[in-house]
């Protein structure tokens, strides 16, 4: 049956769903709104009827931990958001993986008797050697995270989150067209090189702000449940496995990140840096032609309004009254101050609360900082290194090959703990990831070593005479582990973190905890421009044992400070658990 293009619904609320039917506790707000969507009833927005699951949903809550997870079958809507996500992080690292060499490296034609001609190895554009190359590199992340917050604002107060997405994107597009235009080689020879980077920089830097801010809610508004759980209980094959959404999106997130890493870097080696960057501008296209072919199909939730600046207004008034946050409450602000405040104290609660969250979510500024080297001085560590043919920024596409190959191991060894109830908090899981992140840098330091060791130039790669811009003697495929732990690292840290400071947070401080997140890993990037200066040649062996002795320090202050969570929070999602239970029999009768 041929269903309308813009047929209009009005959903009602329960006290625990928003107008689109997803539990208040996935954060996506409670207030009622016109939903635009090609549906004809509500049975439309229901992915699953609970009657086709009657067995598997009667699963007791101690069997759960120890079921499989597998992926979820997800609707239209959410597949074209995801599959124009996926060509926008194509863009995204598309553009991103050449910039080291693109900044780092002059050009190739250099005279044999320059003084460059340590670079004519690899693929290169500006010449501005490792460490400001790795300075822009981070003053281009620090950008790019701190303006989520501005979008996410303007998204919940004015545009909506697709009218916003489509704002970033065409910034994002304007980034594209200028960094390919000035890559080219006569704008390279009339010096438009940097100015062009510059600009691009800036409005890559904004489209990737929207995106950070909108994509992931606007997907999740596509993913409508007929039931309050985010996982679910079926049975597939005759046994008894947990449903998820999260392992879906993290395969597609990471095959499409390896996809685009290593067409765009082998571009770049053999041909040059603006064909490298036409690719990635040419998915950008596909991925706004996406937005836009299919936008009569998507739910476009109305604008609903922020907390951010009321939440801001309640810390400063907190500050102003003995930095306690209890002190900003009406009573008190009336009893001491005669002020009427326009907010209740459940509002002041629900601030509190995400605060506690956001504590959480801070102490990941060194692990962003870690994860960070991947994109810059590990590729210039590559680059120092005997290549084989291959580009020295194609090794990061391993980051994601890894994810691929270690997600569902990991998924695996929860399952089988849990079946020997032994069960990894989300504490210990960001713990265990600060612990490989750690490795990951101690591996790099003992390879840097290593290299540091070999001829022909020993501590001073592609530098000397002797060498002839030529690499020191040593394999790049030994940094592979390097990535592996990497990516075991962001496999427990990333998804870990934003799992639990969203759980944590009440509704209404979801976005700007989620903002805060981005925030972080803003504030990492201004730490990595503060170290940068000494990301050279012969420091690095010395930088990165650093990194790793502070992400050691960071997993152990982190487990004594927050420890005691885990303990908390697992007896929080029992009782949870034993509600829910009691509900279901409750309305079985």
């Amino acid at each position: 049956m041929q269903l309308p293009r813009q047929a209009q619904l009005k959903m009602e609320k329960t006290p625990h769903e928003n107008a689109s039917g997803i539990d208040d506790k996935d954060g996506l707000g409670s207030t009622p709104v016109l939903i635009t969507r090609s549906v004809t009833s509500e049975q439309s927005f229901c992915r699953y009827d609970e009657a086709r699951h009657p067995s598997p949903n009667n699963t007791s809550p101690e069997a759960l931990p120890s079921l499989p997870k597998v992926v979820d079958r997800i609707p239209f809507a959410a597949w074209a958001v995801i599959f124009a996500g996926a060509f926008e992080r194509f863009a995204y690292f598309g553009l991103i993986a050449p910039w080291q060499n693109y900044m780092q490296h002059p050009r190739k034609h250099t005279k044999p008797n320059s003084i460059d001609v340590r670079y004519n190895s690899l693929p290169g554009a500006l010449g501005l050697g490792q460490a400001m190359a790795t300075n822009m590199s981070n003053a281009f992340f620090l950008i790019s995270f701190l303006t989520p917050m501005f979008f996410a604002v303007l998204s919940d107060s004015k545009l909506g989150r697709y009218k916003t997405l489509m704002l970033g994107l065409a910034c994002y597009l304007v980034g594209c067209v200028v960094i390919t235009a000035t890559s080219t080689p006569r704008s390279l020879e009339r010096e438009a090189g940097l100015p062009g980077l510059v600009v691009s920089m800036a409005f890559v830097a904004l489209g990737a702000g929207s995106i950070k801010a909108c994509y992931a809610p606007f997907l999740g508004d596509q993913i409508v449940h007929c039931g309050k759980e985010a996982e679910r209980v079926e049975k597939i094959k005759g046994r008894l496995v947990v449903v998820s959404r999260e392992r879906t999106l993290q395969f597609v997130y990471n095959a499409y990140y390896c996809l685009a890493s290593i067409p765009v870097t082998y571009l770049e080696h053999r041909y040059g840096f603006w064909q490298a960057y036409l690719l990635a501008t040419g998915a950008l296209v596909v991925s706004i032609m996406l937005f836009l072919l299919w936008g009569g199909w998507f739910i476009k939730l109305e604008p609903q309004g922020n907390m951010l600046p009321q939440a801001s207004r309640v810390l400063v008034c907190s500050m102003r009254s003995g930095l306690r946050l209890d002190h900003a409450k009406p009573a008190y602000q009336e009893a001491r101050s005669r002020r009427i405040v326009p907010w209740t104290d459940e509002f002041v609660e629900e601030i509190k609360q995400g605060l506690v969250a956001c504590r959480v979510i801070f102490c990941l500024l060194f692990f962003y900082l870690v994860v960070s080297q991947m994109y810059n001085n590990l590729v210039s560590q590559a680059g120092s290194m005997r290549l084989s043919g291959i580009p020295n920024d194609l090794p990061q596409a391993f980051s994601g090959v890894a994810c691929i190959i270690f997600g569902p191991l990991i998924q695996w060894l929860y399952s089988v703990l849990a079946r020997n109830l032994i069960e990894l908090g989300p504490i210990a899981r960001l713990v265990s990831a600060f612990v490989f992140c750690g490795l990951s840098m101690v591996y790099a330091a003992v390879l840097q070593r290593s290299i540091y060791a070999s001829s022909p130039c020993f501590s001073r790669p592609l530098v000397c005479s002797a060498g002839a811009g030529k690499p020191n003697n040593i394999s790049v495929f030994l940094q592979i582990p390097t990535y592996f732990l990497l990516a075991i690292g962001e496999i427990l840290g990333f998804v870990t973190a934003f799992e639990y400071a969203y759980r944590k947070a009440p509704t209404g401080m979801k976005a700007i905890v989620m903002a805060f997140s981005q925030l972080t890993a803003g504030l990492a990037s201004a730490l990595g421009m503060a170290v940068s200066p000494a990301a050279k040649d012969p420091n690095m062996v010395v930088l990165y044992a650093v990194l790793a002795g502070v992400m050691g320090a960071n997993a152990a202050l982190f487990w004594w400070i927050f420890r005691r969570l885990d303990r908390v929070d697992g007896r929080e999602m029992q009782q949870n658990d034993i509600e829910e239970e009691n509900d279901r029999q409750g309305a079985s009768l």
